[in-house]
C-alpha cells in the first residue's frame, strides 16, 4: 500500500494502492468448468441455507447456476426462482451451456420465464401482469425463472409464502435485504425460514447496508452457511490487473472546473455526477455533461449507430463518450445502453471510452475495460461506493492498474455548512478505510506462543518460539500474527465470526459518525481506547448480544487487531515512500516488493514492538488516514474542522460511563486496585472519570426516586 499521484497532472490523489500477485488463479477452471469460488460454493451445494460472499467479476452468478442445478437434478426440489435488484441484472442468469465445460447439465430459462426482459416498470398497476406470470410457473413442468425484488415482493404478498415450497429462492445482491420489519423482501425472508419449506442461497459482494441495518437478525444469519471469497484472493488470482489505487480528490469552487485534474483521458473511465439535489451538484446535470465533454476536448457530433459523442481530444484522438444522464429522448438512451451492452463488443476496448452516469452503470454493470470509476460528491452508503469500485476491478488484458477517485467539495473556511461537508468528507474517507480492510488478506490471530499454523510460510528462518511470528498463507493470503494477551472465542459463533466477518464488524464502526469524527479531527479530547475499547465493544454487543461477555471481548479484539494492523502497515509504507523508497513507473512499488506490501507491513510493524493487544488497543485507528488527510487539504480548513468537531466534546454520557466502569473493574482484578484519577496514564485517568461519572447518575437517579420521579432503567 502507498500514496500514488495522478501520472497525468501534477495534482496529488491521496490513495491506496493494493498490489497482487498476478497468478491467474481466479480464472483457472477445474473439470466441471468452475473457478475457485464456484468449486468452493459448490461444495457446499447441500446446504438449505447458502450465504456467498464474494467480489464482483468472481463468477457470483455462474456459482449459482451450479448449485441450483444439483438442487433441482439431485436434491428433490421443484424449481429455481433467481431474484435480482434490477432488470439488467437479469442478463446474468441468461442460458449457459455448462456442458461444454465439463458440468453435468445446461444452465436454461426459457424465455417467458426472464421476466427481466418483459416490458413494463416494476411498480404494482404495471406488476400484476408478471405477478401472475410467477403464478404460471409456479404450477409448470418449467424449472427456472429470473425476477427482480420487486416482482418477487409483489408475487409473495399476492400468493402467500406457502406458494414456493419445496423451491429455491435465490437472492443476488443480498444487502438489499433488511432485518427492519419495514424492509418487505427481508420479512418475506423471515417468513421463508420460520416455514422452513424452501432453500435460499442469498448472493452479495458487500454483506453490509450503507444506513448501518443489519442485513439479517442474528438468529437467522445463524442459519446460514456461508462461502467466503476475498477480494484479495480474487484480485490475487488475475491475469492482468497488478494494482487497485484508491483515493480521494479535495476541490473548492465548481466541480466541473476540477474534473480535469483527476479525469486522465487515456483511461477508460466511468464518471459518476453527483444527484441533482447534493450539495456538488450545479442543479443543471445536461450542462455538468456537456461542461465535463468540453474540457476532454472539442465536440464532433454523434456516432449514428452507437449514439457515442465524439470529441476530438488535445492529443489528436477521438474519444468515444457515452451520455448516460440525459434522458430526454428514452429511445436516444435505450441506443446508448443497448451499443454498452452489445456483446459482439465486450471483448473491443476501443469501443467506448469514456462513460458519463448519474443513476447507472454501478451495480452489476459491466464494462471490463474500465480502468478510472471517478465519482463526484460522497454517496449515500458505503454499499454503494463497493459497487461503484467493483466496476474497475474486471480483470481484462493489458488492464494492469485500476483506481477509484472520490472527488469531494473541500469545506470553507468562510463556509456556513460545514457540518454538512465534514459530513460528505467522512463519508469518502470512510469508505477508503473500508476498501483497504476489504481488499486486506485475512487474519488469524493467536496469542502468543501458540505454534505455527499448517500451509504458513514464516519465512526463512521459520516459526520461533518466543519471537515475534508472522505467517503467510499463500494460497489464501491469509496473515497469522500471534499477539499477547489477546482473547480467544469460546463458541462456535464466535469462533466463526472472528474467522469471517470481521470486516463487517469494522463496517459498523467507520459507518459510525461520532467515531469518524473523534478519532480524525478530536484525538486531543479523545483517548484511542476510547475508540478501541468503549466504541468498538458497545458496537460488538450491539451487534451479537447472544454471545458471553468473554465471546464479546474477543470479537472486539480481533476486529480493533485486523485494523490497526492494516492501517500501522499502511502507515509505514506511506512514510517510505515520502523518504524517498523507490517506485516505478505507474505510481507502485517494484513488483518484487509490491506483491507483498501490506505483509512486509505488517512485519515491520510487528518486530519493531513487543505485540500485545494493550498496545493494539492505545493505537488510534484513523492514525495513517489523519496522516494522508492533513497533507491532502488546506491547513485552514483542517483546523476549522477540527475546533467544529472538538466544540461538540460533551460529558461522558451514562453508557459510555458505564462501559468505562466496566473496564475499571477489569484494571482492579489485573492491579489490585482502582483506577486513579490523578494517574499520568491518560487511559486510567478516563477510567476513573468514568467511574466518578457513574456515580453520578447513580446518585442522580436515587435522588430523583426519593423525589418520586420515575427512572427509567
Amino acid at each position: 500500500m502507498n500514496t500514488t499521484s495522478n501520472p497525468t497532472n501534477a495534482y496529488t490523489v491521496p490513495a491506496v494502492s493494493i498490489s497482487t500477485a498476478r497468478t491467474g488463479a481466479s480464472s483457472k477452471a477445474n473439470s466441471l468448468g468452475m473457478r475457485t469460488m464456484q468449486e468452493r460454493a459448490f461444495a457446499k451445494r447441500g446446504e438449505q441455507y447458502l450465504l456467498i460472499k464474494s467480489p464482483p467479476a468472481s463468477g457470483k452468478s455462474r456459482a449459482l447456476m451450479f448449485v441450483a442445478l444439483d438442487k433441482l437434478n439431485n436434491q428433490g426440489l421443484k424449481q429455481a426462482i433467481i431474484v435480482v435488484p434490477e432488470r439488467s441484472i437479469g442478463s446474468s442468469f441468461a442460458d449457459e451451456p455448462l456442458t461444454k465445460h465439463g458440468f453435468h447439465w445446461d444452465w436454461q430459462v426459457a424465455p417467458q420465464w426472464n421476466l427481466c426482459n418483459a416490458p413494463g416498470i416494476d411498480e404494482p398497476r404495471v406488476a400484476k401482469s408478471k405477478v401472475e406470470a410467477v403464478r404460471q410457473f409456479l404450477s409448470s413442468a418449467d424449472k427456472s425463472l429470473v425476477c427482480t425484488h420487486a416482482t418477487f415482493r409483489f408475487a409473495v404478498e399476492e400468493l402467500g409464502v406457502d406458494a414456493f415450497d419445496q423451491r429455491l429462492i435465490a437472492i443476488d445482491e443480498f444487502h438489499h435485504v433488511s432485518a427492519n420489519p419495514d424492509n418487505k423482501l427481508g420479512s418475506q425472508l423471515g417468513a421463508f425460514i420460520a416455514r422452513d419449506k424452501v432453500h435460499l442461497v442469498a448472493m452479495t459482494g458487500s454483506y453490509f447496508r450503507g444506513d448501518s441495518e443489519a442485513v439479517l437478525s442474528p438468529s437467522d444469519e445463524a442459519l446460514f452457511e456461508t462461502v467466503t471469497y476475498t477480494y484479495y484472493e480474487q484480485l490475487n488470482g488475475y491475469n492482468w490487473l497488478k494494482s487497485l489505487d484508491i483515493g480521494y480528490f479535495f476541490y473548492t469552487g465548481r466541480y466541473v472546473d476540477a474534473v480535469a485534474k483527476v479525469l486522465d483521458p487515456a483511461l477508460k473511465t466511468i464518471v459518476h455526477i453527483p444527484n441533482v439535489n447534493s450539495r456538488e451538484s450545479l442543479q443543471d446535470k445536461d450542462r455538468e455533461v456537456n461542461e465535463i465533454m468540453h474540457a476532454l476536448g472539442e465536440w464532433k457530433g454523434i456516432d449514428p449507430t452507437t449514439g457515442f459523442h465524439l470529441i476530438l481530444a488535445k492529443d489528436g484522438r477521438i474519444l468515444k463518450v457515452a451520455d448516460l444522464v440525459d434522458d430526454s429522448d428514452a429511445a436516444k438512451r435505450s441506443g446508448v445502453l443497448a451499443a454498452l451492452k452489445d456483446p459482439a463488443q465486450k471483448n473491443n476496448r476501443d469501443h467506448v471510452d469514456i462513460i458519463i452516469a448519474l443513476g447507472m452503470a454501478k451495480e452489476g454493470f459491466d464494462w471490463i475495460w474500465c480502468e478510472h470509476a471517478l465519482t463526484i460528491g460522497y454517496r449515500s452508503s458505503l454499499t454503494e461506493i463497493v459497487q461503484i469500485i467493483g466496476r474497475a476491478t474486471r480483470d481484462a488484458e493489458g488492464k494492469d492498474r485500476a483506481r477509484f477517485t472520490n472527488l469531494i467539495a473541500e469545506p470553507a473556511a468562510d463556509q456556513s455548512a460545514v457540518a454538512e461537508a465534514v459530513n460528505d468528507m467522512l463519508k469518502a474517507i470512510s469508505a477508503s478505510l473500508l476498501m483497504e480492510q476489504v481488499l486486506a488478506p485475512r487474519y488469524e490471530f493467536t496469542p502468543k506462543d501458540t505454534g505455527p499454523r499448517d500451509g504458513f510460510d514464516y519465512g526463512e528462518d521459520g516459526y520461533k518460539q518466543g519471537a515475534q511470528n508472522v505467517g503467510v498463507n499463500k494460497d489464501t493470503g491469509q496473515i497469522h500474527v500471534e499477539i499477547n494477551g489477546l482473547v480467544t472465542p469460546q463458541s462456535p459463533e464466535a469462533t466463526r465470526i472472528c474467522k469471517e466477518d470481521l470486516n463487517e464488524v469494522v463496517t459498523s464502526f467507520l459507518q459510525n459518525k461520532q467515531v469518524l469524527e473523534r478519532g480524525l479531527f478530536d484525538t486531543d479530547n479523545t483517548l484511542p481506547e476510547e475508540l478501541t475499547q468503549l466504541q468498538m465493544g458497545k458496537i460488538v454487543r450491539e451487534r451479537y448480544p447472544e454471545l458471553s461477555p468473554e465471546d464479546q471481548e474477543a470479537v472486539r479484539q480481533h476486529a480493533i487487531a485486523a485494523m490497526n494492523l492494516t492501517q500501522q502497515a499502511k502507515l509505514g509504507l506511506t512514510n517510505a515512500d515520502d523518504s524517498g523508497q523507490e517506485q516505478d513507473n505507474d505510481g507502485g512499488n517494484s513488483d518484487a516488493q509490491g506483491n507483498t506490501a501490506l505483509i512486509d507491513g505488517v512485519r515491520k510493524f510487528v518486530n519493531v514492538r513487543d505485540l500485545d493487544i494493550d498496545l493494539i488497543d492505545r493505537i488510534n485507528p484513523f492514525e495513517a488516514a489523519y496522516s494522508i488527510l492533513a497533507k491532502a487539504m488546506d491547513e485552514k480548513s483542517l483546523r476549522q474542522i477540527q475546533s467544529s468537531i472538538a466544540a461538540k466534546k460533551v460529558s461522558i454520557p451514562e453508557d459510555e460511563a458505564r462501559e468505562l466502569a466496566k473496564r475499571a473493574l477489569m484494571f482492579k482484578n489485573e492491579r489490585g486496585r482502582l483506577p486513579d484519577i490523578n494517574s499520568a496514564d491518560a487511559w486510567e485517568k478516563r477510567m476513573a472519570e468514568g467511574v466518578a461519572a457513574l456515580a453520578r447518575y447513580r446518585a442522580q437517579a436515587k435522588a430523583e426516586q426519593a423525589r418520586g420521579v420515575p427512572v427509567n432503567g
